[in-house]
């Protein structure tokens, strides 16, 4: 009887001790999960250990105990078996099927990269992302006391926009306590384009966080609801009409036990309520961004660019092998969130071989050979122009500026304000256009193609057409600093623009004159190239030009 209670002991201890590590550690019931498998060789060490005490055994007794053998021999078979699968499981005896995980197309750059209105073109990195975020916290007087910005930041589309979301977090454990009963009560929204910042409260608050704490938290909500998926990182995004959702891509496993690690499934928990919705990873809903983290995405492509002809030659010969550049970004392309990242030669050098884009969603992979500069040595030819004020570069984004690929570059203060833009060509990296708006940095970088042969002035193909009527109307503007006289002629409706730069006698005439305008047809007037007789004519350099302006000025009617 009293051997029978001594069990019974063992295995209501043996049982807590799981139970309570369960509970702790949330290991996954499945045999892809290492954390399980550590799981059973603690717990049979500890079954070993409690059985020493129970038996009480001396050093020779050891030696002959039959159920102590037992115990070791199955915690010996445990670890054979998972350092067996691991080595079956690794790159080293499948470098094919690792090279094969990811399908990779070639792009056509122009095509399937359109040009961005600067209002779409996200602006702000994480860090500066944050630093709003928490700008925006520290206003909310009611809210400040009790929660905290959380540090997730996830990058999404939101209505077509670029926008950064981020929940709330409660601020201690004491502050849970105290707050718990209604939830977290917001989350921040940044628009990456305009910076605009937003603290959006919600009608019921969120129950279901990473901040929560025992049956709320939503790593143990998911794991009593799905006790064998493995999840990757989760993700925080709102629906198109801003309801929270946990965005849970579950594991694939597809080679060996631990080995070839994709994404299968993805589950969508609704952060008010605990909901959750299970779905197969082709059938996901289309408005959710994340469902590969960009971690795994880039090691995808690097197991595809390094294993092309096996393990040890990625190791030592490292023929034709290729990897992704330190760091990436992120670029919106029809409504998903695609993972930006250069692709450079193994052996480290300062150039890049081309970019892939991979799809968070899909896992669908663009390669696109464009040979030019490495992100960093764009970085350092941007803060090389900026040297003097000693602003730091973020990290590039890919755009697409007449064709031409091009590194889209913020330039930070010490303080994480972003204070001037950069373009830089991504094959000729020694072109390099700054601006203190996104406009400003595009039309100087335009110039700078001009200049160096990149791009052609496109020709004018508009008819030359001529016109002999009295003036009708006629006013005067300025731009750009030089002033321009419109007017309308008898019989036409249309506005002819004049430039008293290139036609001075503009200034003695008046309605109801006679002139002879030969002219091409513009969007909102028409360009003047002779008026009654007198071509237009262009200074040979900017020395000319400005001596012509000056003299026009001086000649200027007040």
């Amino acid at each position: 009887m009293g051997r029978l209670k001594g069990k019974i002991l063992i295995a209501i201890l043996i049982i807590l001790a799981a139970g309570i590590y369960y509970y702790a550690a949330l290991p996954a019931l499945n045999i892809h999960s290492a954390e399980i498998w550590i799981f059973m060789i603690v717990l049979g060490l500890l079954a070993a250990v409690i059985f020493i005490r129970k038996k009480q055994l001396n050093r020779y007794e050891l030696k002959e105990s039959k159920g102590l053998k037992i115990i070791l021999g199955i915690v010996g078979l445990i670890v054979v078996v998972y350092l067996v699968g691991t080595l079956l499981s690794s790159p080293v005896v499948n470098a094919k099927k690792y090279q094969q995980l990811m399908t990779v197309e070639t792009g056509e750059f122009a095509k399937d990269i359109e040009e961005l209105s600067f209002d779409q073109i996200p602006l702000l990195d994480k860090d500066s992302a944050e630093l709003l975020g928490d700008r925006k916290m520290g206003s909310m007087v009611d809210m400040v006391s009790q929660f905290e910005v959380d540090e997730l930041y996830s990058q999404i589309n939101f209505q077509d926009r670029p926008v950064r979301v981020s929940p709330l977090k409660y601020a201690s454990i004491i502050k849970w306590f105290t707050n718990q009963g209604e939830g977290i009560p917001a989350y921040i929204k940044i628009d990456m384009a305009t910076q605009d910042t937003e603290l959006v409260k919600l009608d019921e608050g969120m129950k279901y966080t990473t901040s929560d704490h025992f049956n709320r938290n939503i790593y143990r909500h998911l794991r009593f609801r799905y006790p064998t998926y493995i999840f990757n990182d989760l993700s925080f995004e709102v629906d198109e009409e801003g309801t929270p959702y946990w965005i849970c891509p579950v594991k694939k496993f597809n080679i060996g036990l631990f080995g070839g690690e994709t994404i299968g499934r993805v589950v969508l928990c609704n952060a008010i309520t605990g909901e959750t919705e299970d779905y197969a990873i082709e059938d996901a809903p289309q408005w959710i961004d994340r469902a590969y983290s960009a971690d795994l995405l880039v090691q995808l492509y690097d197991y595809y660019g390094t294993l092309k002809h096996g393990f040890f030659n990625s190791v030592l010969g490292q023929k034709d092998c290729l990897h992704t550049t330190d760091g990436y970004n992120y670029l919106a392309i029809n409504d998903d969130v695609w993972v930006y990242t250069g692709v450079t030669s193994i052996t480290g050098d300062q150039s890049n071989v081309g970019f892939v884009l991979m799809n968070q969603r899909t896992m669908e992979t663009k390669f696109y050979e464009v040979e030019g500069a490495t992100e960093a040595s764009a970085m350092s030819s941007a803060e090389g122009q900026v040297q003097n004020l000693h602003y730091v570069a973020t990290f590039p984004l890919l755009l697409n500026i007449s064709g031409e690929p091009t590194y889209f570059i913020a330039l930070k203060d010490d303080a994480g304000l972003v204070k001037k833009y950069a373009m830089v060509n991504v094959q000729k990296y020694q072109i390099v256009a700054i601006g203190d708006t996104v406009s400003e940095c595009e039309e100087e970088y335009s110039k700078l193609m001009y200049e160096n042969g990149i791009q052609e002035t496109p020709e004018d193909t508009r008819e030359i057409q001529s016109i002999t009527a009295p003036i009708t109307k006629i006013a005067q503007g300025v731009v750009e600093g030089n002033s321009h006289y419109y007017i309308m002629l008898e019989g036409s409706d249309e506005i002819f623009d004049v430039s008293v730069v290139d036609f001075i006698d503009i200034i003695r005439y008046d309605v109801g004159d006679e002139v002879t305008i030969e002219y091409k047809e513009g969007e909102s007037s028409n360009t003047v190239l002779s008026l009654n007789g007198i071509e237009k004519t262009t200074p040979t350099n900017e020395e000319e030009r400005s001596q012509q302006e000056d003299d026009t000025t001086n000649g200027e009617v007040s």
